[in-house]
Order: structure tokens, then sequence, then C-alpha cells
């Protein structure tokens, strides 16, 4: 470290973290604040984001190409749908998940909760639920989250009305989660068709415009007792779409958006907080 800067100076990864947009609004609007008092890490910021356009501009004939034949053959070998090729097909790769069981115990303690076979085996067949319930709401988070003027059926002015109403549909007393805290307000909500029944999803946006959605519903998987008293915490990349999702006695949610893991995982807490029975 160079001894003649200043203590506060804005080290390399954090402007890293700042040129890739893995902050948080609050975090970004403090690390910029900052940036304000240190004029050499302003500029090595300006001159990393000059290379990254020029490497852009350099590749960009490239965006616009179709992908390979071969490419696409394997893409209908590996999906087992039409629609699963189609996202593929969208979003340049197959949709990767990455499954992390916790234990219930672990947002209020943040450790891994020891699992016995049997218990394994339970959230082992949940997990395959949920992940195909992740998508879901990965795909209705792409379809909605992008709209202008009507992202929602029912706007947050008429809360009552929209938690009413999507309870009624879904059979199940709803509540929508206080993310204010977050950064985020509520935008509204909308009615969707799940594969077992209605789906709902409330949508939340921050003042940098930044919008993630929650998206609930029942699952038909395990029936058993043992599986409706387990709950499952899974991170799922879809594409550009983060999902993270869990399922608690038999009723499925999923917070989906552009934001890193980290951040998304912050919101998930708030939610499952505030929205577990």
């Amino acid at each position: 470290m160079d001894p003649n800067r200043p203590p506060d100076s804005v080290s390399e990864s954090e402007l890293h973290a700042l040129l890739d947009r893995r902050l948080l609004p609050h975090e970004r609007a403090a690390l910029e604040t900052r940036l304000l008092n240190d004029a050499v890490a302003m500029a090595t910021l300006k001159a990393w984001q000059a290379q990254r356009e020029a490497l852009r501009e350099l590749h960009r004939p490239l965006l616009g190409e179709p992908l390979p034949p071969a490419l696409l053959a394997a893409a209908q070998r590996l999906t087992s749908s039409q629609q699963q090729f189609d996202q593929w097909w969208r979003w340049g790769g197959m949709a990767a998940s990455v499954a992390l069981a916790f234990g219930v115990g672990w947002l209020s303690h943040g450790q891994w909760t020891s699992l016995r076979p049997q218990t394994s085996q339970v959230l082992a067949k949940a997990r395959g639920t949920g992940q195909e319930f992740a998508r879901q709401a990965a795909v209705a988070h792409v379809v909605y989250a992008p709209e202008v003027r009507h992202p929602v059926e029912v706007t947050a002015a008429q809360q009552e009305h929209l938690v009413q109403w999507l309870s009624k549909r879904l059979g199940r007393p709803l509540k929508v989660p206080n993310l204010s805290a977050q950064g985020y307000e509520l935008v509204g909500g909308r009615l969707l068709p799940g594969e077992t029944g209605a789906r709902a999803q409330f949508m939340f946006q921050n003042e940098s415009g930044e919008r993630v959605t929650l998206y609930l519903g029942a699952l038909n998987g395990d029936s058993s007792a043992a599986a409706k008293r387990e709950t499952v915490f899974s991170f799922s990349t879809d594409g550009p779409i983060h999902d993270f999702y869990w399922v608690d006695q038999g009723f499925g949610y999923a917070l989906a958006g552009r934001l890193p893991r980290e951040g998304l995982m912050q919101l998930a807490q708030a939610v499952y907080q505030q929205l577990q029975p």
C-alpha cells in the first residue's frame, strides 16, 4: 500500500465491485462519495471503464452473429422441452443451477445444519421440484420486469385489494414483505398460471430502477409430513437472472433479479423473516 495515500483511499477490489455493478445502491453511493476525495482511484476507474468499452467495441460485431449450428444441435440434445430450448437460445447458454441446502436455522445462526440420511432424501426431492419452480420465477421476471407501462396488474396504491385478490386465487393468506429498509418499494403484483395452480408475483423497485420479483405458489412435490416440515434454501442462476428460492411447508417462494448472489441473499433473508409461518 502506498504510504502517501490517504487511509480512506478506495481499494482496487472496491473499484472492481463498482465497475462490475456488484454493489447495493447504498454501497455504491457511499463509494462514489469516497471517490470524490481520491483522485488516484478516480483516474484508475476511468481508465478501466475506457478499457472495457474498447474491448466491447472490438468484439461488437460478434454480438449480432447467430449461434453456430453445432451449438444449437447440442442444445437440442441436452434440453428436454421446447420451452427450455427457447430460454437457452435467448440467453446463449444452458441455465445453471447451484443448489445450497440449508436448515431453517441457517438464516438465524448462519451455520450448516447436519442432515440425517432420510432427511437428505426428502430435501433432494424438494430441490428437484424447487428448481423447476425457480426457473418459472426467472421466466416470469424476464417477461414482466422490463415492462414500463404495465409491469403489474394491480399497483401498490391498491395493496390491500391486491393481497386479498391473490390470497383468494392461491387459496392461502398472503402477505407482502416490506423491503423499504433495503431500499426497495412495492410496485404491485399480478396473477400468473402455474403447473399445479395459480401463482402470484410481487414486484419491487429501488431508486435506481432495479427491480426484483417475489414469486409464490404451492408446489406439487412430496406431500409427506417430513417434506412439509423441511425448509430448503437454494440459489439458482438462469442466464442473467438470479434466483434465491425456498420451500416451506409445501409452499414455494422465489426472489428473482439481476443482483449478485450476496445482495439477493440479503433481500431473501428479509423476505423469509417476514413471511415465515
